[in-house]
């Protein structure tokens, strides 16, 4: 055991046996019982806040991945609530691996803490997956492993690390969610898209085994691992906004969109949602509940592009509930729901049977793929850009990309809004602008959107963390990271509205005659 888990004696000693049991390994192997305390030790708060001065590691990295089939695994839920427990399937070639759960955060630059590690346990080589013929849906359906016991484990989210016997290795992540958010910025992660570009097993909504888009899945199942390094997508798009996020000490809370969907009582009284760098696939449950809260005064953040922009639907796996995600896209008629419930036909938000484009929550709307073109900024004097030193007309080379947003006069929006950055750009051949835009409501939220999908990217620029950064150097990760703080801490403090100066509508201005 390489590291005692948190919690009290008890907990650490049933975690610690149930591990050697469940593993098949014992005291000969090196399963011992944990040693007793002296006295009871203190539950820790599973709050994110009680980890700011803890203890970090600088070893959380991927440091070799090997073969595809070295050791690969997923958690049979996207997320948990402390001390819940979740099962982890794990196929390795090698003879042993090894499990370490990291949680992200600042930790004093070092941007993670070893919270618990397994012992050595057996590895297998588990089957190929199965494919579903109806919906091309790839299963990997492997028996469970290893059970998680996450009592102790603080809010967050975290990189299970795998690590073969063999020194390869590979990440799982998992979100442990948080009940409450009142008072708290909610950190909106997007499994549903995640899974939506996963490959694993030849097949994802967007191409199938042969590469072509005529033989994409239908549907994608949670039920198997994630190409590459396992946490690709978050990785990207999410990670360094919690880092930076738990840098600023500010009250958060932890969750994902399917758990929203089910069930959006930590939004409640939450000051702020924060929606990450690349959300695209939303149910129309998660997208009301969002809409909700942001009519009751909750800031809403929209750091990416693209966002909300696929309409899906969650349904079940065979063991457990919304492990499927559904998405039809260009072939909705066929989708079940398209005679009997069109409300909920999984295409683009925008199109029929029941065109709701993702404007009238964004304030923006999804343009185009592929670009890469400099974040010009409009209004220097914007509350977001206090602090950067930027004038108006200032550009950041390739921080817009690769996918973007702008303002569409004649699209639904919610009102006034004033567009903060107006970024000329030519996409397909065709001239047009990504606009990052703010608004405010009735009820007191504000609501910004960056408009362009490299917004997160932009913190790590010029660092060569992650391995790329577009092109993008130091002088615009100082923009970007001071921008962000301060959307983060001006929303921190509860609806915009009240506290921070008002949108200057100028859509009509920039637009003229097609506003």
């Amino acid at each position: 055991m390489t590291a005692a888990p948190l919690g009290g004696e008890d907990a650490t000693r049933r975690r610690f046996l149930g591990l050697c049991a469940a593993s098949g390994l014992g005291a000969a192997a090196g399963c011992t019982a944990a040693p007793s305390a002296a006295g009871r030790r203190r539950e820790p708060s599973h709050l994110p806040e009680a980890e700011q001065d803890a203890p970090g590691t600088a070893d959380w990295r991927i440091r070799s991945a090997g073969p595809a089939d070295a050791v690969s695994g997923y958690t049979d839920r996207v997320s948990v609530a402390p001390g819940e427990e979740c099962g982890l399937h794990v196929s390795t070639t090698a003879a042993s691996f090894r499990v370490s759960a990291l949680r992200v955060g600042w930790y004093g630059g070092k941007r993670a803490r070893l919270v618990w590690a397994s012992p050595r346990i057996p590895g297998r080589a588990q089957p190929p997956p199965r494919v579903l013929s109806a919906t091309r849906t790839v299963r990997a359906d492997w028996p469970v492993t290893l059970p998680l016991d996450t009592t102790g484990w603080p809010e967050g989210a975290y990189l299970l690390r795998l690590e073969s016997d063999a020194g390869h290795q590979r990440h799982v992540p998992l979100v442990v969610r948080s009940a409450e958010g009142s008072g708290r910025t909610v950190l909106l992660h997007a499994p549903a898209t995640w899974q939506a570009y996963n490959r694993w097993g030849g097949s994802s909504l967007y191409a199938g085994s042969s590469g072509a888009y005529a033989t994409r899945s239908l549907a994608v199942s949670f039920d198997r691992p994630y190409e590459g390094n396992g946490a690709e997508k978050f990785l990207v798009y999410e990670w360094a906004l919690v880092v930076l996020a738990e840098r600023l000490r500010i009250p958060l809370a932890y969750t994902t969109g399917p758990d929203v969907h089910r069930d959006p009582s930590v939004l409640r009284g939450a000051h702020a949602v924060v929606c990450l760098g690349h959300d695209e696939y939303w149910t129309p449950e998660q997208r009301a509940h969002i809409t909700g809260a942001r009519d009751a005064g909750t800031n809403i953040a929209f750091l990416g592009a693209n966002t909300c922009f696929r309409r899906v639907r969650l349904e079940d796996g065979e063991r457990a509930d919304g492990r499927t995600v559904v998405c039809y896209k260009t072939s909705y008629r066929a989708d079940p729901a398209y005679a009997t419930d069109p409300a909920r036909v999984t295409t683009d938000y925008r199109q029929p049977p029941a065109a709701a484009p993702e404007s009238s929550l964004t304030g923006v709307l999804y343009e185009g793929y592929p670009v890469d073109a400099p974040y010009v900024v409009r209004n220097a004097g914007h509350w977001v850009y206090d602090g950067t030193g930027v004038r108006a007309g200032d550009g950041f080379a390739h921080l817009v990309g690769v996918e973007y947003d702008r303002v569409t006069p004649g699209s639904p929006t919610p009102g006034p809004l004033e567009i903060t950055a107006h970024s000329p750009l030519v996409c397909g051949g065709r001239p047009s602008h990504s606009d990052s835009a703010y608004y405010t409501t009735a009820g007191g939220a504000g609501v910004f959107a960056t408009g362009t999908m490299r917004w997160v990217e932009g913190l790590l620029a010029g660092t060569g963390e992650l391995g790329r950064d577009h092109g993008m150097d130091g002088r615009t990760r100082a923009f970007v990271t001071r921008a962000t703080e301060n959307l983060l801490r001006t929303f921190a403090k509860g609806p915009a509205a009240r506290h921070a100066p008002a949108p200057v509508p100028d859509t009509a201005q920039v637009y003229g005659s097609q506003a």
